[in-house]
């Protein structure tokens, strides 16, 4: 009787991947100036919890990749540094502004979800 050696497997350890989201509500604002960029503002706690937890990711003008949600729209895009508020600015792209029907001066619910670099 002859035996086949057994199929070696190679183990692999998988690590799930936990985001931070954050749900605020904030006025959007319209930057002063011919682009016509509409801007959310990031509260100072939450911003403050963003910028410990995504330190090393932080990209050019100390950008960080996000997904943001408006009334059911989604998207993805960086948040800025604003050094004025020691916060952070969600720009607000016209096709979702306009899908959910907002504008400058309106209180607007959000959510945003840190993104991770492929690493």
């Amino acid at each position: 009787m002859s035996c086949l050696p057994l199929a070696r497997t190679k183990a692999t350890c998988h690590t799930r991947r936990v985001t931070a989201s954050y749900s605020f509500t904030a006025e959007l604002w319209l930057y002063p100036g011919e682009a016509g960029w509409h801007f959310l503002t990031v509260p100072a706690d939450i911003a403050e919890e963003i910028r410990e937890r995504s330190a090393r990711a932080s990209k050019a003008f100390g950008s960080i990749k996000v997904g943001a949600e408006i009334a059911g729209h989604a998207w993805e895009t960086s948040l800025f540094a604003d050094t004025k508020t020691s916060s952070y600015l969600l720009p607000v792209k016209k096709t979702v502004r306009t899908a959910a029907k907002i504008g400058s001066g309106d209180n607007v619910a959000v959510t945003v979800t840190l993104l991770e670099e492929p690493g």
